[in-house]
């Protein structure tokens, strides 16, 4: 094994495993690129991201720079001398003068196993497609999106209750410790090119994908409603109101009422009409509240 030298590039949450990996590794992490801070929460104010927040714990030098289009940047960059640079969700382009930089080029953590699944929103993508396996896929980063050759890939099944949550927090367990497995003897290990006939786009989640469509099949439905949590949250009209379903569970009862139709509403849940099967409705939130189980918000409701 030879020691490394290694650029960290990564924001959210789902990459701090992956860089703590690496932190705790014999090799050494000399820079960590993360994206410029963000104005969030109700305040707005400027916020760190969660990667940014770790490498201060750590003491790392930071960079956050817009993107990777000036020389100054690219000459910042080619100065640390890396060996490698590490890409764990970062959310910016990298142009082929930074993926030449380092002497091993850039590696990626990428949630999916690829060709399946490429681009920014894998997890919740296997969600909604009603996948039964996902993984991680150690990837040899070229100008391509998620097109690059295969290092290494570790699959995990997607469990019947797993959420965009449950399953992102799963995946960056996973790639942390397919990245550990990996790093020593990364120059080494083999590559392989993705088959492009088996390639699945998944595109970046929208708000506007939140709205629950009763035409649709209860199964389709529970899957929109565990894909979407936390984030943007699936929602319907209800008593009158927009209330956010936080969880729901599909059921094979058939009925003669028509689609969209409430046809039970008791503390155990609230039971919808689908194009095909029945959507339970088991947590819920109103506008200003939190979200709640149906029992406590029928009980609220029922109070007001």
């Amino acid at each position: 094994m030879t020691k490394k030298r290694i650029i960290f590039a990564g924001t959210p949450q789902f990459a701090v495993p992956s860089l703590l990996a690496l932190l705790n590794s014999k090799h050494t992490v000399c820079a960590v690129y993360t994206q410029p801070d963000r104005k969030a929460g109700r305040g707005r104010k400027l916020q760190a991201s969660p990667v940014k927040l770790a490498a201060l714990e750590h003491g790392i030098d930071i960079y956050q720079p817009v993107n990777f289009k000036t020389t100054e940047v690219q000459a910042q960059l080619d100065a640390l001398q890396a060996d490698v640079m590490i890409v764990v969700a970062y959310g910016l382009l990298l142009p082929k003068v930074v993926l030449d930089s380092p002497r091993l080029g850039c590696v990626n953590v990428h949630a999916s196993l690829l060709p399946r699944w490429r681009g920014a929103a894998p997890i919740q993508r296997a969600l909604l497609a009603g996948d039964s396996i996902t993984g991680i896929t150690l990837m040899q980063m070229d100008v391509g999106l998620d097109t690059g050759a295969m290092i290494q890939c570790e699959s995990c099944d997607i469990l019947p209750d797993d959420t965009g949550q449950i399953l992102h927090e799963r995946l960056a367990t996973l790639g942390a410790q397919v990245l550990n497995n990996a790093i020593d003897d990364l120059e080494k290990l083999p590559q392989m090119a993705q088959d492009e006939s088996k390639m699945i786009y998944a595109k970046k989640l929208q708000k506007s994908e939140a709205n629950l469509d009763w035409q649709k099949p209860a199964i389709v439905l529970e899957r929109q409603v565990r894909a979407f949590n936390p984030w943007p949250v699936t929602q319907t009209t209800l008593f009158k109101q927009t209330l956010r379903i936080w969880a729901a569970q599909a059921l094979p009862n058939t009925t003669s009422d028509a689609i969209g139709t409430m046809i039970r509403c008791q503390h155990d849940g609230i039971d919808i009409v689908t194009g095909e099967g029945i959507l339970r409705l088991l947590k819920v939130q109103k506008a200003g509240g939190k979200p709640i189980s149906v029992g406590d918000f029928l009980n609220a409701h029922n109070q007001g």
